[in-house]
């Protein structure tokens, strides 16, 4: 029996926990504690699948989770790590190379595994929505807003911050800058994921156009806080620079953690490659069972 399986991309790490391999009850309390990085496991996240058994030509679907317990929409990073954990796992079905589908809360996204041995792998991330009513965003007042939300002042302290609002699954607000810096995702961070004007908080990204061909992101989550990589923050950084004129249809996007390749069809689809790797498995030890069977419970009885 192996309780867990961990991988990493781009230094984005997540716990795979896949029901034919354990029994692991997956729920909010139980995933903050597998993620916690003193009393757990330690992730930035967790993968819960494939929760059905296959089926020849029908998508593979798996459930996301941030590691505050929150649901998570898509996460790009998170996919290449699932895609590679079904290869590895059964390679005669996965892993050919000929592409197969992932359904996860945000609608179903495409995935082809380019490179076994270097874990390079494809996947489509749909197309992104710029409306202001989808992330959401409100006006100062908090009256709910709608239309392109391009170019939009943010007012966070003393600073009015002119940002472009993404939604791929997940919400996002990109925030062009002049240098971004870790120091800049950590202080300014907080107050944008959570500022007032956006209900249901928003993924973060400082983003600086290095290039027409390259960007440089740093990443604070609204479940995770600062990360050194995120593949769905790549994406949205990507679509709202060339929103903004800012790049081409093709782009890397470079964060501390690793690079992501990025292409931006006609439509606005946009496609991500990266790579992703296993870093470990393993079997929960005696203790920790027995304090995510306890959380079960609880949460069973309430």
């Amino acid at each position: 029996m192996t309780d867990f399986f961990k991988y990493q991309a781009a230094g984005n790490d997540y716990l795979v926990i896949d029901p034919r391999h354990t029994g692991v009850a997956v729920t909010p309390e139980t995933v903050r504690l597998l993620c916690d990085r003193h009393l757990g496991v330690g992730a930035d996240g967790v993968l819960h699948g494939p929760l059905e058994p296959f089926s020849p030509g029908a998508p593979v679907r798996l459930a996301m989770y941030n590691p505050d317990g929150s649901v998570c929409g898509r996460s790009g990073n998170g996919l290449r790590m699932f895609a590679l954990h079904l290869a590895e796992q059964e390679p005669g079905t996965w892993g050919g190379g000929e592409g197969f589908t992932v359904r996860t809360l945000a609608g179903d996204s495409p995935v082809q595994i380019t490179d076994a041995t270097a874990g390079r792998v494809r996947v489509g991330m749909g197309r992104p929505s710029f409306d202001a009513a989808d992330l959401p965003l409100t006006d100062e007042d908090g009256k709910p807003l709608s239309g392109r939300a391009v170019d939009v002042p943010l007012s966070v302290g003393d600073e009015v911050l002119h940002v472009t609002c993404v939604h791929n699954g997940n919400p996002h607000t990109v925030v062009p800058v002049e240098r971004p810096t870790a120091e800049l995702a950590r202080r300014l961070g907080p107050a944008i994921a959570r500022h007032d004007r956006f209900p249901e908080a928003t993924n973060v990204q400082f983003m600086r156009a290095a290039g027409p061909d390259v960007l440089e992101i740093e990443v604070f989550e609204r479940g995770a806080g600062y990360v050194t990589a995120s593949g769905s923050s790549a994406c949205a950084a990507a679509s709202a620079a060339r929103e903004r004129g800012l790049c081409g249809d093709r782009v890397e996007v470079r964060m501390p953690g690793g690079s992501v390749h990025i292409g931006l069809a006609a439509d606005g689809a946009v496609t991500m490659t990266g790579t992703a790797e296993q870093v470990a498995s393993g079997v929960l030890a005696p203790a920790l069972r027995a304090r995510l069977a306890r959380l079960t419970a609880a949460e069973g009885s309430r």
